[in-house]
């Protein structure tokens, strides 16, 4: 059993923000909080120069990374690191790009060197996942798949059979982003997948208030949220707003039962 499994004695929480935005320091700052205000897993985004899943807001957050030279190398680096400083859950969100120009069985034993537990790659379907599904898999990471509200019957079974320590339910179809309202065929959608996968599910794309996430729990494992906590970021420079955001979040999804 993983340690990502541990995350769902409860509703899970779970924060994401870009490596190295907006500087590495504010990196080693913000994760920490976002431990000890109430995240179960947090995701680290390596920036990618073609980010197809993100919004506006996580593109700009990947594109001033890049240009404080955040590399692969410089993610590993910076997770290590924090490794030291948080006990929870550490998941890398990349692009398939990176990983195959790192090498996939090294980039996996890199990650595991430096205390990641798993991966998140949304450009990768499962039907072409095999060969870094066995490098995972030799290195104790577990290859988080998605499935989004357009995906067929037999794309769940696929993702359900092969998706290690939660799967990503993307909330609507396109791309990352906070919004106002949440879709209304999102029990449905929910539903479909329960009946097939045995995994946590998790819902992103859109969360961005207590409101919304309880809503969402409700009918899910955990949810995600990443691009509000860039937005708090940017607009608070002593991150106390994301503290007090993700606290929010917390008292939110522990009313409901599990």
């Amino acid at each position: 059993m993983s340690r990502l499994s541990d995350a769902f004695r409860h509703k899970a929480l779970i924060g994401y923000v870009t490596v190295g935005y907006p500087s590495l320091e504010d990196t080693m700052k913000v994760v920490p909080l976002l431990a000890e205000s109430g995240c179960d897993i947090v995701e680290l985004g390596i920036p990618f120069s073609d980010p197809l899943a993100d919004g506006v807001t996580i593109q700009k957050a990947s594109f001033r990374a890049l240009q404080n030279g955040v590399t692969p190398e410089v993610c590993l680096e910076t997770a290590r690191k924090l490794r030291e400083k948080v006990g929870i859950p550490l998941v890398f969100m990349t692009y398939f790009n990176p990983v195959l120009s790192y090498g996939l069985d090294e980039f996996c034993s890199a990650c595991n060197g430096a205390g990641i537990d798993g991966l998140i790659i949304p450009d990768l379907p499962p039907e072409e996942g095999e060969k870094l599904q066995q490098s995972t898999g030799h290195c104790n990471l577990d290859l988080i798949y998605l499935l989004a509200p357009t995906s067929t019957e037999s794309r769940i079974r696929l993702v359900a059979e092969r998706s290690r320590g939660f799967i990503y339910l993307v909330s609507v179809t396109g791309v990352t982003g906070a919004r106002a309202a949440l879709p209304e065929d999102l029990t449905a959608f929910v539903a479909r997948v329960r009946r097939i996968a045995k995994q946590p599910l998790c819902i992103g794309f859109g969360i961005s208030t207590p409101e919304q996430s309880k809503e969402v729990a409700r009918i899910a494992d955990g949810i995600i949220v990443g691009s509000r906590i860039i937005q708090l970021m940017e607009e608070d420079k002593t991150l106390a707003s994301v503290g007090d955001f993700v606290r929010g979040l917390r008292k939110a999804l522990d009313e409901i039962p599990t």
